[in-house]
This record gives C-alpha cells, sequence and structure tokens, in this order.
C-alpha cells in the first residue's frame, strides 16, 4: 500500500492566500481532492467549517462543494457553448439560484476579474487568461468558503500567469474566501501569504509550524488569538 498523504496537519484560515509547492507525485493534488471532498483520506480526519466530513455521504459532499468550495483548474473548463456570463451562472442556477439573480451575480463576478467587456464572448473567444479570469469568477460566484486551486498559471505565460494570480488574490479578499494554490510556478509561490512545501506525501517546510504526526485537514475554522481565520486542514 502507497500513502499519497502522510502525517499531513494543515489549517487554512479565512480570507488567507496559501501556496503549497513541491515536485510531482510528492502529494500536492492529493491533498487539494481531500480539502475538496473528490476523495477520501483512508485514515484521519477532515474538518470544513468546523464540519468533519470524513464520514459524510456523496450527497452530503455534493452540497457542501456546491456551496463552500470553489475550483479553479490548470485548463479553465470552461462550457465551449456557453458565453463568460452564461458560464458562471451555471453553479449558482444549479444551487437554485433564480434566473436575474444569477445573471447580475455573474456580471458582478466577471467585472470583478476585468472582464465587464466580455460577457457575451465564447471561450474560444478570448484569450487563455481570460478563460482562467472567468474560471475564477465562476469558482466565487456561490460565496464558497475555500477556493482550491491547482496549477492555475500552468498554462499561461509569465506576464499573464502574474496578472491572473493577483485577480484571483484581490477577487478572493473581497468575497472573504480563503484560497489553497498548489503549483511549480515562482511567480505563484511569490504571492503566497502562507507557503509550504510538499515532499513525499509530507509537508517539510511551513512557516513557524511544528509538524505533527497526525493526518489532519482543517478548513474554516474560528478566528484563533493571533491574526487570521481558520479555513482548513487532514487528521
Amino acid at each position: 500500500m502507497v500513502n499519497a498523504l502522510r502525517g499531513v496537519n494543515l489549517t487554512l484560515y479565512q480570507a488567507e492566500f496559501v501556496v503549497i509547492t513541491g515536485p510531482s507525485g510528492s502529494g500536492k493534488t492529493t491533498l487539494l481532492n481531500i480539502i475538496g471532498t473528490l476523495d477520501k483520506p483512508s485514515s484521519g480526519k477532515v474538518s470544513i467549517d468546523g464540519e468533519d466530513i470524513t464520514g459524510m455521504k456523496d450527497g452530503q459532499l455534493t452540497k457542501l462543494r456546491r456551496y463552500k468550495i470553489g475550483f479553479v483548474f490548470q485548463f479553465h473548463n470552461l462550457i465551449p457553448v456557453l458565453t463568460a456570463q452564461e458560464n458562471v451562472e451555471l453553479p449558482l442556477l444549479t444551487a437554485g439560484v433564480k434566473s436575474k439573480a444569477a445573471q447580475e451575480r455573474a456580471s458582478l463576478m466577471l467585472e470583478r476579474v476585468g472582464l465587464k467587456e466580455r460577457l457575451t464572448h465564447l471561450p474560444d473567444e478570448l484569450s487563455g487568461g481570460e478563460q482562467q479570469r472567468v474560471a475564477i469568477a465562476r469558482a466565487l460566484a456561490n460565496h464558497p468558503k475555500i477556493i482550491l486551486a491547482d496549477e492555475p498559471t500552468g498554462d499561461l505565460d509569465t506576464k499573464t500567469g502574474t496578472e491572473v494570480v493577483q485577480i484571483m488574490y484581490e477577487a478572493a479578499k473581497k468575497e472573504n474566501a480563503s484560497v489553497l494554490v498548489v503549483t511549480h510556478d515562482p511567480v505563484v509561490a511569490d504571492r503566497a501569504e502562507k507557503l509550504f512545501e510538499m515532499r513525499d506525501g509530507m509537508i517539510t517546510k511551513g512557516p513557524q509550524q511544528r509538524l505533527r504526526e497526525s493526518y489532519r485537514l482543517r478548513a474554516i475554522e474560528p478566528v484563533p488569538p493571533e491574526p487570521a481565520r481558520s479555513l482548513s486542514q487532514p487528521n
């Protein structure tokens, strides 16, 4: 049996921009998938917004993802036959938001990522950077607690990647959402408020943090005595 993650203990506080770097195969994407409820840990505990999710059923996890977690991927995953605004509206409509309110929210989010003039454009009429901005707007549409981003600049040139990271940072701050990014990109790492490194399934470097032998992910914790509010952690 191969353990993709070993002894991970991570807490993500509200409105933080946290970056995890590390070589391919170090466990970064597995960590995101577990926090995002796409995979289940074989042992340990994962809490999101103070709620233990490790024993939840599939229907409960789907609802949690819909309302509390936003995803940004390397390859955008936009629906090609929908406009930018319609792509952002989709998760809102799926969550039961009325059409007019979904349109207004989608327009606001696209304006925040600098695409006010691109609402009616289809994905193939947008640049790679613009498509990623749409993906960021879509991820933030339902007021999630956490944004999970897997190599969000991996398909972009350096200049565009820098712009996208700044936009994601600013948009998430306005929404009071926490962001957890896994990346190889030093541009993203430079923007981190907290920077971790993973190797062989373990967090090997962290910001003044003593590692423990537990496997724990805690998401969205109450505000600690000093700065910040918590948003992610496996036990």
